[in-house]
């Protein structure tokens, strides 16, 4: 357990490291040369190796089959687990965000995860005591970075995303983080699969009022939540609590701003590119 007693570290991900190392020594490529054939960058190799990144699934497929690994990477790959930097409390629902078809997140505290910037995230770890140590940080900002990549997964997941208002208003960072976080909010909402809305700040109707929230839907069409409080999380599957959960939900998609006028916002806040 890290020092905070919150966060798992392990040497699995080192393991991991030195196997993909062997493999890619084995079919004698260096690491330019397998970043080139996996299409991802010599960093990213470099530090999967050294393990100091998180190896996604796309990652995995992609050197099992270009180094011939006999499934191994992909065995390994089960207990490196995505779950170095990540909270104890949220590990289940972050693996079931793996293969999630629809993703639900309703946030009054901060922007969700899977739309921070690396300078947002840094900023928000950084306010909240007690410190992390300079390795927790980075873990805790690669686990994160591991997490955006389902934004753009294939087959893809539908997202919706409610954000308050005043979260952004918030300025966390200050002025140049909170500039490139909504250039980052613009971009993400311009993809195909993610819709994303903000909850004005004067709205005297609000179905939300009792906290974050998140839904999920499995590939088997099952309906989950997920509430979070202070250095706890609660997995949801009472269907009548889940039911709940949706009316809510559905209603603040009703209550926010239409995602065009939530980009127009958005374009205001943020001023000239």
């Amino acid at each position: 357990m890290a020092n905070n007693g919150t966060v798992e570290t392990s040497d699995s991900l080192k393991a991991f490291g030195a196997a993909l190392k062997a493999f890619r020594e084995r079919a004698a490529l260096t690491q330019e040369q397998l970043a080139v054939l996996i299409d991802y960058s010599v960093a990213t190799v470099a530090s999967v190796e050294q393990g100091r990144r998180l190896p996604t699934p796309p990652f995995i497929d992609r050197v099992e089959a270009v180094l011939d690994a006999f499934g191994v990477l992909r065995a390994m790959a089960r207990h490196v687990g995505r779950e170095r930097g990540l909270a104890v409390w949220f590990r289940e629902w972050a693996q079931l965000e793996e293969t999630a078809v629809t993703l639900c997140t309703y946030e009054c505290r901060v922007v969700p995860g899977l739309l921070q910037t690396e300078e947002y995230t840094r900023a928000v770890m950084l306010n909240v005591p007690p410190p992390p140590s300079e390795e927790q940080l980075g873990e805790r900002i690669a686990a994160r970075r591991a997490r955006q990549e389902r934004l753009r997964r294939t087959p893809p997941i539908a997202f919706s995303f409610i954000v308050e208002e005043a979260v952004l208003l918030r300025h966390v960072g200050g002025e140049e983080v909170t500039r490139a976080l909504l250039g980052h909010l613009l971009a993400c909402a311009e993809l195909w699969n993610v819709e994303l809305q903000v909850m004005p700040l004067r709205q005297p109707f609000h179905a939300g009022t009792d906290g974050p929230m998140r839904l999920l839907e499995t590939p088997e069409r099952h309906w989950v939540g997920y509430a979070e409080g202070q250095k706890t999380g609660q997995l949801i599957t009472d269907r009548e609590a889940v039911s709940v959960m949706q009316m809510r939900y559905a209603k603040m998609r009703s209550q926010a701003l239409s995602p065009a006028d939530s980009a127009e916002l958005l374009r205001q806040m943020r001023g000239a590119p």
